[in-house]
């Protein structure tokens, strides 16, 4: 009689017993958990809250663990894509390239100020370190989309941050960055350059937004592809830039981004890029066989000034 009671009361309640203490059953899906209210006491199956994530028998465990030396690259690669257009928007729009030195300087400020006061109103508040949940796979990113339904009858809403906080804060990063953009960015423009940096503030309302729209889509994908990314886009862009050179020859490339402070910067500036994505990619888990490979960062700028001479196309007529 006693046993039967103990089942009829599993039935009804989800919970199991073993030596004196309840047990919870465990909720049906991936992210399903329940909140543990006391002894032998816990909710019914649902999302868990912020910060938390549901481990074994599916009770909700708060994370304290801090974000792995990937998952900083990570945010870092999402801050470097605002910066990066920032500064290409404000290049883009300005004919007189002398006179947006200073705008590149205050976005970059701006964006620095943002990611420190995103840092500082994060769990822990008050320090420049977050707490965070680990990132198993994928789908820990799209909680969203594995919300079970047992039997097709009924829906477990368990949609939450699996991985906390590196979904949302960088959408609290871009607001913040575009906050201090519309309070800094007109001001610099009218008293220092004359407004020449209006153009490029009316480009980061339309990117900023777009921005927290693909973080809020690809975030996941994002977060695995990105030293890839790095990678790739850094060598494109630099074929690109040494490419636009009036001036194919081996000598007058290497004179022209050597001599040229800005073209220099720009190179500069993929080597570092390219640089990040080999860390990102490696983690330089391997220091004295991961290092040496940062020195590639310099080849493609090399091979593609070595062999100039053979792929322009002024010298096609010399061939005929």
């Amino acid at each position: 009689m006693s046993s039967l009671k103990f089942v009829l009361l599993s039935c009804i309640t989800g919970l199991t017993f073993g030596e004196n203490v309840y047990q919870p059953a465990e909720c049906p899906g991936l992210y399903c958990g329940r909140q543990e209210l006391g002894p032998g006491k816990y909710t019914s199956c649902g999302a868990c809250p912020r910060g938390y994530q549901p481990l074994y028998n599916s009770i909700c465990n708060e994370c304290t663990s801090s974000p792995t030396f990937y998952d900083w690259l990570y945010l870092g690669f999402m801050a470097i894509m605002s910066v990066l257009l920032h500064l290409y928007f404000i290049d883009y729009t300005n004919v007189r390239k002398q006179s947006t030195t200073v705008l590149h300087i205050s976005a970059i400020f701006e964006s620095v100020l943002a990611a420190v006061i995103t840092l500082l109103l994060s769990d822990p508040m008050g320090t420049l370190t977050l707490r965070s949940c680990p990132v198993n796979r994928l789908e820990d990113w799209y909680s969203m989309v594995k919300n079970p339904s047992p039997n097709y009858t009924t829906t477990y809403h368990c949609t939450q941050e699996i991985v906390y906080p590196l979904y949302t804060i960088v959408m609290v990063y871009y607001a913040f960055s575009l906050l201090f953009m519309m309070c800094l960015r007109p001001f610099v423009s009218v008293k220092f350059v004359n407004c020449l940096g209006t153009k490029s503030i009316y480009a980061a309302l339309y990117f900023l937004p777009i921005l927290i729209m693909v973080q809020a889509v690809l975030g996941g994908l994002l977060y695995y592809s990105f030293p890839y990314i790095m990678i790739i886009g850094s060598l494109i862009t630099s074929a690109i830039h040494l490419a636009t050179g009036l001036q194919q020859g081996f000598k007058d490339l290497l004179l022209d981004n050597v001599r040229n402070i800005r073209n220099l910067a720009i190179l500069v500036g993929h080597w570092l890029l390219h640089s990040y994505g080999i860390i990102s990619l490696t983690e330089l888990k391997e220091p004295e066989f991961h290092g040496p490979l940062l020195l590639l960062v310099f080849f493609p700028v090399l091979f593609y000034v070595f062999t100039s001479e053979f792929t322009n196309p002024e010298n096609l007529d010399k061939v005929e």
